[in-house]
């Protein structure tokens, strides 16, 4: 069976595969967190399948072993759960795991469970909320309301804007959906934040041509 899913996640540019680091034995839970990190924001921006995978896999071992080295550490599970989550929708946004979605979720719950304040994390929950079906755990009022509460106390969260603006846009608040997307790609490309450019000039686009046919049919 498949069930649709997103993490609100954008891909751009990238080209050569590559092959899984050694990596040194005392590098610390911090460390590795960083480059479990990198190695997803890498994976979102490659173009090939082969290198995002090559990505992803590299950053699930560094995540696992963020985790084993410090697993009270937040962006050590987030990081973790961002490179398992493209592991899942690598091949489209489409689920056939439902243990791996669980183990997905398990390491997003911890990350917030260490660190309720982790915007990152509370921005990739509240997307999953609004997506989710309800058996799987889907919640899409409390989703809006953990994405809104982001974007209130995190000027910078480009995600969970773009995540909340597609909201408003399916329930026709198209304004409000316009102004929250603008809002995400200035944000995207004042901090360069070059993964989610392509997905935020995709929604806006798509913004604004829902709320052009809303005006044509009501004239």
């Amino acid at each position: 069976m498949q069930m649709k899913f997103i993490l609100g996640i954008a891909i751009t540019a990238g080209s050569l595969f590559l092959q899984p680091m050694p990596l040194p034995a005392q590098d610390s839970g911090a460390q590795l967190s960083k480059q479990a990190l990198e190695a997803c924001k890498q994976g979102r921006l490659a173009i090939d399948r082969a290198t995002r995978l090559a990505h992803f896999q590299q950053g699930q071992t560094l995540g696992e072993r963020a985790v084993a080295a410090d697993e009270g550490n937040a962006d050590a599970h987030f990081a973790l759960f961002c490179n398992l989550g493209e592991l899942l929708r690598i091949d489209g946004e489409s689920l056939t795991s439902i243990f791996g979605l669980r183990r997905m979720m398990n390491e997003l719950d911890r990350a917030l469970e260490i660190n309720p304040a982790h915007i990152d994390a509370l921005s990739a929950k509240g997307t999953l909320l609004v997506k989710l079906p309800s058996f799987l755990g889907g919640n899409s009022e409390k989703g809006e309301q953990l994405l809104q509460r982001v974007v209130r106390h995190a000027p910078k969260a480009v995600n969970a804007r773009l995540a909340l603006a597609r909201v408003w846009c399916q329930r026709g608040r198209h304004d409000e959906a316009m102004a929250l997307a603008s809002d995400a790609l200035a944000l995207a490309q004042k901090h360069q934040r070059v993964e989610f450019i392509p997905e935020a000039q995709a929604l806006l686009q798509q913004v604004r041509a829902n709320a052009v046919k809303v005006k044509h049919a009501r004239s």
